[in-house]
């Protein structure tokens, strides 16, 4: 029924307790994938540990996006869940979940409410951070509202949209899920199922012009009126910075795509 891919570069205490989540489901998946992305520190030796429980894919460090293709055209299931190597699924996300499209046959992708724990705290969210459901691909536009641990996928899916872009080093699932709900409707399990954690290093701390990547999604999408607003609205944001700091590549990226428009 369902397979479980979980992709991770060197957290081995963290992977530890996402995998140890999974374990617990009162729904047990099928099969549970992990794919070592290059780990070079004591994650391998964690993973081994739990012998026949999970399948083990390792490739040499080609990022989260290789991961996770790597898992999905591993998977045996018609049905996948990613997993973040530093989230936790709650005890009955994937019982939940499963129920929801058994009731909505036609609906192949949802995704559930999330709690977000930062330094140990819990980070309130915000109206813009309600989670959508339907043919929601407008909503989505403005940021990614849908995170990859709380999603439920048809395989089939991929096959029409694509995979995860490689070419992307951050907000790879913001241009998935633009991808997806651009063609398919969204389910929405209105219940927090998954924890997502910060406070500890993440990718996207690394990149301070997330809305680069941003735009570079969103550039699949420029024949639709209300995207080519979006990126005009968000390229003349990130030139104004560029310019401000001097970051000629920068400049040039935000009016060759200004140019393009």
């Amino acid at each position: 029924m369902i397979s479980v891919v979980i992709p991770v570069y060197n957290r081995p205490s963290l992977v530890k307790r996402a995998i140890e989540s999974v374990l617990a489901q009162s729904l047990k998946a099928d099969e549970i994938i992990v794919v070592n992305d290059g780990s070079d520190d004591d994650t391998p030796l964690v993973l081994k540990s739990f012998n026949d429980k999970i399948k083990i894919i390792t490739q040499k460090n080609s990022g989260v996006s290789s991961a996770r293709n790597s898992g999905i055209k591993s998977v045996k299931n018609s049905w996948i869940c990613f997993l973040d190597s530093d989230d936790v699924w709650h005890k009955n996300k994937l019982e939940q979940q499963f129920a929801f499209h058994q009731h909505n046959p036609h609906i192949l992708f949802s995704h559930t409410a999330e709690e977000w724990i930062r330094d140990g705290k819990p980070v309130k969210q915000k109206k813009q951070h309600k989670k959508p459901s339907g043919f929601c691909f407008e909503e989505n536009l403005n940021f990614c509202k849908i995170a990859p641990s709380t999603v439920m996928i048809d395989k089939t899916i991929f096959d029409k949209v694509g995979y995860f872009d490689e070419a992307l080093e951050v907000c790879e699932d913001y241009d998935m899920w633009l991808r997806v709900l651009n063609a398919f409707e969204a389910g929405l399990v209105d219940e927090v199922l998954t924890t997502k954690f910060a406070g500890h290093e993440q990718l996207s701390f690394k990149y301070h012009s997330m809305d680069k990547y941003r735009i570079e999604a969103l550039l699949k999408h420029k024949e639709k009126e209300v995207v080519k607003v979006e990126i005009e609205k968000k390229s003349k944001i990130l030139l104004k910075g560029a310019i401000k700091h001097g970051n000629k590549m920068l400049i040039g990226f935000c009016e060759g795509v200004l140019e393009s428009l």
